[in-house]
């Protein structure tokens, strides 16, 4: 396939509190993009208390949207894509307000989208090789990127990785549950979803602020594998309970078995607790077999529902581009729009 050029892509920023950082990263961004006839910047303030605004309109952002009171990063961030389909957007970039990702790279986080070969483009981090990563992150970040392989079959190396090309076709199928962070629960969706994507190794730079994600290992470890399971739960839930409910009805069978080689032997014995523990495990295990069946039948009507929701929004980003509404009368609206 041929490299196509395209209209507009927008770099969008969430930022909570990011005076102290927010200006050198803007400064990397770059204005002229390969494939691109225009090339534009905004940030979505997630109710900083701070100058992020300011400092943001000062070094010339087009677009704020401001969400007014904190609501995370996962808000964030689908606020900002919604702002950026409003606006026209072709592509969308989305990068950290901290300036860990290089700027630089991202002609190439754009290129696979431009040559036709993805809509979704992640870059993958040098990992091993970044000295403020501690290794209780590293290993966690090969776990986390492993769970979401599995989950969305994919192949993305770095399913953390918040420096991303998003293609609008992408942007409009996406959802985020997660209060959390958007960043594993995205890939998955578009790997269930059909979404062609791919990774582009790309570079990092130096730790400007602590992570904000990150504010203890005990949290995120906590937070990492309550994620992790939600993912599970609600993109895989045959597969999830059935693993669950194997496991008290396997040993209930085991229990059972026991109980069976007992008796025909002739054993004095009646084993009855064996018996009653055998019966109640085997029983927990057949109602998580329930669990996973319906479970299942309501993760179809949520992608009934998800297709639904695809048509509503494009044709709510007609309508808007059609009266000429700006990005400001819009952002009120963002929260209705997820």
């Amino acid at each position: 396939m041929g490299t196509k050029r395209m209209s507009k892509l927008i770099i969008q920023v969430p930022c909570y509190n990011e005076e102290g950082t927010l200006g050198i990263a803007l400064k990397a961004l770059p204005r002229e993009v390969p494939g691109f006839d225009t090339v534009e910047w905004l940030i979505i303030d997630d109710g900083s208390k701070d100058r992020t605004v300011e400092v943001a309109r000062e070094h010339g952002v087009d677009h704020v949207v401001s969400l007014g009171t904190n609501q995370g990063l996962a808000k964030g961030f689908m606020a900002g894509l919604h702002a950026c389909l409003r606006l026209g957007a072709d592509v969308i970039v989305n990068t950290d307000a901290d300036n860990q990702y290089n700027a630089d790279d991202i002609p190439k986080l754009v290129q696979p989208i431009l040559d036709g070969k993805a809509k979704y483009v992640i870059g993958a981090r040098p990992i091993q090789q970044t000295a403020h990563f501690s290794p209780i992150k590293k290993m966690l970040q090969r776990f986390g990127s492993w769970v979401v392989r599995v989950a969305s079959a994919s192949d993305i190396p770095d399913a953390p990785s918040g420096f991303r090309a998003i293609h609008r076709d992408a942007a409009l199928q996406l959802n985020v549950f997660s209060q959390y962070t958007y960043t594993l629960e995205t890939i998955i969706q578009a790997g269930r979803k059909g979404i062609p994507m791919t990774s582009v190794p790309i570079r990092t730079n130096e730790d400007l602020r602590p992570s904000r994600l990150v504010k203890s290992i005990s949290s995120y470890v906590k937070r990492s594998v309550l994620t992790i399971f939600r993912i599970f739960m609600t993109y895989r839930p045959l597969f999830f309970f059935n693993i669950l409910g194997s496991v008290p009805f396997g040993l209930g069978t085991l229990l059972g078995v026991r109980w069976l080689v007992f008796y025909f032997m002739g054993s004095d014995r009646t084993r009855l607790p064996s018996l009653i523990l055998a019966a109640i495990l085997i029983l927990i295990g057949v109602q998580l077999f329930m669990f996973a069946l319906v479970a299942d039948l309501l993760a179809v009507n949520r992608t009934i529902l998800e297709d639904v929701q695809v048509r509503g929004r494009r044709n709510a980003l007609l309508a808007a581009r059609d009266e000429g509404n700006d990005v400001t009368d819009e952002a009120r609206e963002t929260a209705e729009l997820r």
